[in-house]
């Protein structure tokens, strides 16, 4: 049992203890690590949560020099802050300048300037949303989600004696963040809940060949888990940066043209929002095209094939990137067939 701990001031014993707080806030919604389920509305409060601390809490952190201010917290910053900022100068280069031009420069400089922010965001959405082609296959196939999230509760050492506000933090990782040291633990069952220790183990087992009723499908299946993360990864890294590119390739099409003369975002002006969108879809589709398509009046077969080519790559190194993950080396042998019931069999 460990005491609380005391000292000696003014001849009286003073314990210090820390009082049970209510639950307040996101960073009080979990006593422990807990997985989280893998939807749209799970990944979008994980992000709106990173990125608001991003731009508050970590850094003030960092600035006054915490003993709590972490590497979790570091690579928040290094996902977003860089990002966000130099997208915003990149932007504003493009655009911050129009109005020292002539009107003729003026008029080019906001195609461009407006393409470049284009491409800027479709590069973004491309690289995150591409990924989806990766894992849901491979989800589909082998049964594990390699971008399955848990919130883990992290504990702050204690900065200034007797004070013991925000104690812990919520941190939010995969399950297969580490190849070496995936959190096994969360992939048991909770009986509490009524659940069989091995049932995830189990589904992956049996979605992989290996046999039901199991004594050990999560041995059988770490192995399997580990290899499969390792080349998701690399899946991930090539494919999500070839769509990224093909994004930015087609906001720089002349189809684009006509939304941006269009385009609002005065959501109260609900035709003309309305008709901005239309005129967005449009644009979308015959950009998509002309990407496709090549210039109209292209001599040289580079030019004219150069967005075909860009588009195959990208899903040739999607198809092959999932392909490789889900061929399994490490597979064991079926437990069913390891003994064969006709065969006669001795019992030591």
């Amino acid at each position: 049992m460990i005491s609380p701990i005391s000292n000696f001031r003014e001849n009286r014993l003073v314990t210090f203890k820390s009082e049970p707080k209510e639950k307040t806030g996101a960073d009080s919604a979990y006593d422990e690590d807990t997985l989280l389920n893998n939807n749209f509305a799970t990944r979008t409060r994980i992000g709106l949560d990173k990125l608001t601390k991003a731009f508050t809490i970590y850094p003030a952190k960092g600035l006054k020099g915490s003993i709590n201010s972490n590497f979790y917290e570091f690579l928040t910053l290094g996902q977003n802050v860089p990002f966000i900022i130099g997208s915003a100068t990149l932007i504003s280069i493009f655009n911050s300048v129009n109005k020292h031009f002539s009107h003729n420069a003026a008029i080019k400089a906001a195609k461009l300037g407006n393409k470049m922010a284009l491409g800027v965001l479709l590069y973004a959405l491309a690289k995150e949303a591409s990924k989806v082609l990766v894992t849901k296959p491979i989800q589909m196939i082998t049964g594990i989600d390699t971008e399955l999230p848990y919130a883990k509760v992290n504990y702050f050492l204690q900065e200034r004696p007797g004070v013991y506000d925000d104690l812990t933090s919520i941190e939010y990782h995969k399950v297969g963040e580490s190849v070496d040291f995936p959190r096994w633990d969360l992939l048991y069952g909770d009986p509490k809940k009524g659940e069989a220790r091995n049932f995830r183990y189990d589904k992956i087992a049996q979605k992989n060949g290996l046999g039901t009723d199991l004594n050990d499908s999560d041995q059988d299946v770490k192995p399997i888990y580990k290899e499969v993360l390792v080349k998701s990864k690399l899946a991930k890294s090539f494919s999500s940066f070839l769509w990224a590119v093909t994004a930015v390739a087609l906001a720089f099409q002349k189809p684009w043209d006509d939304y941006f003369k269009a385009a609002t975002l005065k959501v109260w002006k609900g035709k003309d929002f309305m008709h901005s969108l239309k005129v967005f879809g449009r644009s979308l589709v015959r950009s998509a095209k002309a990407l496709y398509e090549g210039p109209v009046h292209s001599k040289s077969p580079i030019t004219k094939h150069a967005g075909k080519a860009l588009l195959g790559l990208a899903a040739i190194t999607t198809v092959l990137g999932v392909a490789n993950s889900v061929h399994l080396t490490q597979k064991p042998q079926k437990h069913n067939d390891v003994i064969n019931p006709k065969k006669e069999s001795v019992v030591c």
